[in-house]
């Protein structure tokens, strides 16, 4: 295990939460006269935060507004259908018993991925939960990665970003981190790998086993 730093991001790479954030695409673009989308499209949305996704689903002077419904209608049901993905809390413990920090990485809105990591009991083993809102950039702006070693006295060398997007793949290689890709979320390895993602795995314990944690 080489690495001293690990930072995940959350949906699809440590959480599901595709079942909350569909429902709240199913909740909020019919009031605006577009058609609830299919799981599948939302999965294939997400990830560059929230604006970014929803300008796939209506146009640019609607987005502030879809927004504003969105995000209040999820709010209300966040913690409602959220589960761990198998083998992160066990991911996370292995990593902690070997004295590595670990970190939240995520384009989800701050306080909503810090609300999820306190429900689902991974605070104690979580540095801190880095997102949106919290500072002016977002994945995959060099910006954003330097602000997080900065503030968890990480150096770039020793740390490696854990995410399910290209969107990961392109904060970890902006920000000169080493990366391993799982499956679980929005993307496919063929498209990870297309992205420039070297390792990429089917799950978290199969990283676990790449990295030699025993525990996971």
């Amino acid at each position: 295990m080489r690495y001293r730093t690990v930072l995940f991001d959350l949906d699809g790479t440590l959480v599901d939460a595709f079942t909350t954030i569909h429902r709240s695409y199913v909740h909020t673009l019919p009031q605006f006269g577009y058609p609830a989308p299919t799981m599948a499209e939302v999965r294939a949305a997400v990830g560059g935060g929230l604006e970014q996704a929803i300008a796939r689903f209506v146009p640019p002077e609607l987005v502030a507004r879809v927004k504003a419904v969105h995000m209040e209608f999820s709010q209300r049901i966040l913690l409602e259908d959220v589960t761990l993905l198998g083998g992160a809390r066990e991911l996370l413990e292995a990593l902690n018993a070997r004295g590595v920090a670990c970190a939240v990485y995520t384009n989800k809105y701050g306080p909503s991925a810090r609300r999820i990591c306190a429900h689902l009991g991974v605070d104690p083993l979580l540095r801190a939960v880095y997102g949106a809102g919290d500072t002016a950039w977002l994945k995959p702006q060099r910006e954003f990665t330097a602000h997080v070693l900065g503030a968890l006295g990480a150096d770039a060398a020793t740390t490696c970003l854990v995410g399910d997007s290209p969107f990961d793949v392109e904060a970890a290689l902006n920000g000169s981190l080493g990366f391993a890709g799982v499956t679980t979320g929005t993307h496919s390895a063929p498209e990870l790998a297309a992205a420039g993602g070297a390792a990429v795995y089917a799950s978290l314990p199969e990283i676990a086993g790449a990295w030699g944690l025993s525990r996971a």
